[in-house]
């Protein structure tokens, strides 16, 4: 079911997402302060590229107050802007029965890019 889900997912516009996510990473990455922030672009482009079957939780190696600098310029620099996004899509997908799924993954993709740093991505 997650192959058939991935697949609808690429089709109807995850395939786009994880372009903007790669592009967005490579340009944070052309500058030495921005290193951090596109390699968490990158995480949450793979993450994108095939979301059924894989989950977000606190990484165990955490860095603790580092962690949450980062999160902090995230959250205040793009961080709740692309979060706001997939709560939109993840409302407008809700609102059909066929969507539900993708609504689903969408909440899970806000959950991660509000606060990418101290998060890891697992396969169930």
């Amino acid at each position: 079911m997650n192959l058939i889900g991935n697949i609808l997912w690429l089709i109807f516009g995850g395939f786009a997402v994880f372009v903007e996510y790669m592009v967005g990473g490579l340009i944070l990455c052309l500058t030495i302060v921005g290193i951090p922030f596109g390699l968490q672009c990158f995480k949450i482009g793979l993450f994108t590229l095939l979301p059924f079957g894989q989950q977000v939780r606190e990484a165990p190696q955490a860095s603790g107050c580092l962690s949450l600098v980062f999160n902090v310029i995230w959250i205040v620099v793009a961080g709740f802007w692309i979060a706001l996004t997939h709560l939109f899509f993840g409302i407008l997908l809700a609102i059909t029965i066929i969507g539900l799924p993708f609504a689903q993954q969408h909440f899970k993709l806000m959950r991660l890019c509000f606060a990418p740093f101290g998060k890891e991505i697992y396969m169930r």
